[in-house]
C-alpha cells in the first residue's frame, strides 16, 4: 500500500501492485499483518469520481471479489464466508483481510488503494492473537496449492466484474450478493468501537454498509467496529 500511494499521482487507470515480500505491513487501526513467504499481499489503485461514502463501499466489492477468486480456484463454495466490515473467512477461520486508503482534499479523493492479504500457504503464527478473535487459516490448509501470479488474476479479473456492477447499479445488488454470503448472519455477536461494545445479533448492513445488531436497547447501525464471534 505504501507503493500504491506513492505511484498514485503516476497511474491513470485501475492497476494492481503485487509484493513478493512485505517488511512492513499492517491491517486495520496500524495492526500488524503478518505475511509469510508464498501469501498473496497486494493492491489495487483505483481514482473514483464518487463521495467518500461511495467509494467506502468498494471494501464490499473487494470482499465478493476475493470470495469469487477463491471459490474459482478451489471449486469449494461451501467453504468461505464473508465477515463484516472486510474478512473472508474459510471453514470460519480467518483467510483474507482487506484495507482501503484515500489520499484527497476538501472532501475530494483523488486516489484510492484497497490492500488485500491472502493467506495462501501459510497461516500467521496465533501466539498474540486476541480474545474471542477469528483465528486465521490458510487455503493450504484445505490442500489447495494457489501461486501468488495466478491468485492474482483471478482477483483481477473478479474485480473487474464487480466493480462494473457497483458503477452500473449501485450498491444495492452488491450488499445482497455479499449478505448471501455473510457469517453468522442471524447469530449474536460483538461489535467493539474505540470507546464501547456491543453485542446482539446481527441483522444484516444497510445501504450504507452499516452493521445492523439487534441489541437489549434496540436496532443499532454501527458504522465501525471489530467483530467478534460469541
Amino acid at each position: 500500500m505504501a507503493e500504491a500511494n506513492r505511484r498514485a499521482g503516476t497511474i491513470s487507470g485501475p492497476t494492481w501492485i503485487i509484493a513478493k515480500t512485505q517488511t512492513a505491513a499492517h491491517g486495520r487501526r496500524g495492526r500488524a499483518w503478518s505475511n509469510p513467504k508464498g501469501n498473496f499481499a497486494g493492491t489495487l489503485v483505483l481514482h473514483p469520481k464518487d463521495p467518500p461514502e461511495i467509494v467506502s463501499l468498494r471494501s464490499f466489492v473487494a470482499a465478493l471479489a476475493l470470495f469469487e477468486a477463491c471459490v474459482a480456484l478451489t471449486g469449494r463454495p461451501e467453504a468461505f464466508s464473508l465477515k463484516w466490515p472486510n474478512d473472508v473467512l474459510l471453514h470460519g477461520g480467518k483467510l483474507a483481510g482487506i484495507l482501503l486508503a484515500s489520499a484527497g482534499q476538501g472532501g475530494s479523493l483523488d486516489s484510492l488503494a484497497i490492500g488485500i492479504g491472502v493467506n495462501l500457504k501459510e497461516a500467521p503464527n496465533t501466539s498474540e492473537l486476541e480474545q474471542h478473535a477469528v483465528a486465521p487459516t490458510s487455503l493450504q490448509s484445505i490442500g489447495a496449492s494457489v501461486d501468488t501470479e495466478d491468485f492474482a488474476l483471478e482477483l483481477a479479473a473478479a474485480y473487474a466484474k464487480w466493480e462494473t456492477q457497483f458503477v452500473t447499479y449501485g450498491f444495492a445488488p452488491i450488499r445482497e450478493a455479499w449478505l448471501a454470503k455473510a457469517a453468522r448472519l442471524g447469530d449474536v455477536i460483538t461489535a467493539r468501537t474505540v470507546g464501547e461494545e456491543h453485542s446482539g445479533t446481527f441483522e444484516g448492513i444497510d445501504a450504507a454498509g452499516n452493521l445492523i445488531l439487534q441489541t437489549s436497547k434496540g436496532l443499532r447501525e454501527i458504522a465501525a467496529a471489530d467483530v467478534y464471534f460469541q
